[in-house]
């Protein structure tokens, strides 16, 4: 069943803050294999013009991705998250992620589409800093396959 277009423009409320960590950074650039050095050394970060370590690009996904379990566990949606498959991320920054950072995420429901019996979600994530100003915004598409036929 189509999921309902009505959720499209729908802005859930912002999460708690998470803080940015150095170690959490290390952890996550030793994990994707990146060793740019302004992920790990304060001092190679100043160099490049930061003001503390910055976050690989992609760090931020593990926190817009939990954030979007807003718009995915909302019952009155009714999408059946055992079917849902990641399909696209895309990330537009305003600046680097740095740690000390408490970002907070909006996720908003940019479009629903129903295409060959699969529901197809975007959503999008507006990472906040603590002042409120916007750091980066992220878009994930969520693809849930159309159940089999008995």
């Amino acid at each position: 069943m189509a999921l309902d277009q009505s959720f499209v423009g729908r802005t859930y409320p912002p999460t708690p803050a998470y803080e940015v960590g150095r170690e959490k950074i290390r952890e996550f650039a030793e994990a994707v294999g990146d060793a740019n050095p302004a992920y790990v050394d304060a001092e190679a970060a100043r160099v490049l013009g930061h003001t503390d370590v910055i976050a690989p690009p992609t760090f931020v996904f593990s926190i817009t991705y939990r954030a979007a379990g807003q718009v995915v566990q909302d019952p009155q949606l009714g999408l059946d998250y055992s079917r849902v498959v990641h399909g696209d991320q895309k990330f537009s920054y305003v600046r680097p992620v740095r740690a000390g950072d408490r970002l907070t995420v909006t996720s908003t429901i940019e479009s629903i589409k129903s295409m060959a019996g699969n529901d197809v979600i975007d959503i999008r994530g507006d990472v906040h800093d603590e002042t409120g100003a916007l750091v980066v915004t992220a878009l994930t598409k969520l693809v849930a396959r159309a159940a089999e036929e008995a």
